[in-house]
């Protein structure tokens, strides 16, 4: 008798959040091309990743640094907080250790750089199943 399937059949459910719309398009397009990761929401702002994570069952959450409303440490902290399982990954333009640092207090369980995400981010993400923290 073989098993039900269970979450191991379904793919990792990963929210993208960054307010640069061509940037986030291209990161969707990126992620969805993964078979095992499936891109289900995304925002424009922290405020709007937070709403929506307590909406979606997330297996994951790729978010910017620099977004308005909310920043990306502010946010990684609150979801951090109400989705302690949750994979969160963040990404940022900007090479300041500070700001790395402070975003791994919140939270994080990565920080990339934009320009060398490819490889890195899509071997994180499939890991968010086996709940891997760096």
């Amino acid at each position: 008798m073989n098993p039900a399937p269970d979450a191991a059949a379904r793919s990792i459910r990963v929210l993208v959040a960054d307010d640069d719309r061509s940037f986030l398009s291209s990161l969707r397009e990126l992620i969805d091309r993964q078979p095992e990761l499936e891109v289900v929401a995304t925002a424009v702002d922290g405020l709007q990743a937070i709403e929506l994570a307590e909406d979606l069952e997330l297996d994951a959450v790729v978010l910017d640094l620099h977004m308005p409303l909310l920043d990306g440490v502010s946010t990684a902290a609150r979801l951090r907080r109400d989705h302690p399982s949750i994979c969160l990954i963040a990404l940022t333009g900007d090479d300041a250790p500070p700001l790395h640092q402070a975003v791994r207090e919140a939270g994080a369980d990565e920080v990339l750089l934009k320009n060398e995400i490819l490889d890195v981010l899509v071997e994180r993400l499939t890991g968010a199943r086996a709940g891997a923290k760096a």
